[in-house]
C-alpha cells in the first residue's frame, strides 16, 4: 500500500495548504504568480491521483479484510451516492439555492461519497483510502465555511431553475457512472 499512501500524501497534501497554511499559499501565489502555482499544483495533484489509482488497484489484491459490511447498505449508498452526484453538479452550477445553503457542495460531495464508500467496504486498501478522503474532507469543509464566515461570504441565488439544473445533472451523472462507467472504470458494478 505504499503508493497509495504516497498518492494520498501528495493529492490530499496539496488539496490541505489552504486548510493549514493558507497564509503561505498567498505568499506563494504573490511571489510565483497564480499560474505558475496552478501548474504546480495541478502536477502534484495529478501525480497524487496516478499513484493513488495504481495504489489503489494493487491493494485489492493483498489480503486485508477488516470487516463485510452486510449487503443490505447497498440501498442507502445508492441514495448517498445520488446525494453526492447532486451535491458535485451544484458547485458547477452558478446561483443555485443547494450553493447557498451549503457553501462549498463539491466538498460536501467528497465527504458523502467517502462516507457511502468506507461503510460499504471492507478492505484495508478501502479503508484507507476512503477514511483519508472523509477525514479530509470534514476538515476542508470545516475550514472553508470558517473563510467564508470571516470574509463574509454570501451566495447569490438565481432561481428555481438552477437548482434543478443541479439535481437533473447530478442525477443523469450519478446514472451514467452507476449504470456504466463505475464497472468500466472500477470493475465493480454498484448494483
Amino acid at each position: 500500500m505504499t503508493y497509495l499512501v504516497l498518492g494520498l500524501i501528495l493529492f490530499l497534501g496539496i488539496h490541505s495548504i489552504r486548510i493549514v497554511a493558507d497564509g503561505l499559499r498567498t505568499r506563494t501565489i504573490a511571489r510565483i504568480g497564480l499560474n505558475p502555482w496552478k501548474g504546480i499544483y495541478s502536477m502534484v495533484s495529478l501525480a497524487g491521483f496516478a499513484l493513488i489509482c495504481y495504489g489503489y488497484g494493487l491493494s485489492r489484491g493483498e489480503p486485508g479484510m477488516l470487516w463485510v459490511p452486510p449487503r443490505q447498505t447497498n440501498h442507502v449508498n445508492a441514495l448517498l451516492m445520488l446525494i453526492a452526484f447532486i451535491l458535485v453538479a451544484a458547485a458547477y452550477v452558478p446561483g443555485n439555492r443547494i450553493k447557498a445553503r451549503v457553501g462549498h457542495p463539491m466538498v460536501l460531495g467528497v465527504k458523502v461519497w467517502a462516507f457511502a464508500h468506507l461503510r460499504s467496504n471492507g478492505r484495508a486498501g478501502d479503508v484507507l483510502l476512503f477514511g483519508a478522503f472523509l477525514a479530509w474532507a470534514v476538515a476542508d469543509y470545516v475550514a472553508s465555511r470558517r473563510r467564508d464566515r470571516a470574509a463574509g461570504t454570501v451566495y447569490v441565488t438565481l432561481g428555481a431553475s438552477r437548482d434543478v439544473i443541479a439535481v437533473v445533472a447530478g442525477t443523469a451523472g450519478y446514472l451514467v457512472f452507476a449504470l456504466w462507467l463505475h464497472f468500466w472504470l472500477i470493475g465493480v458494478k454498484p448494483f
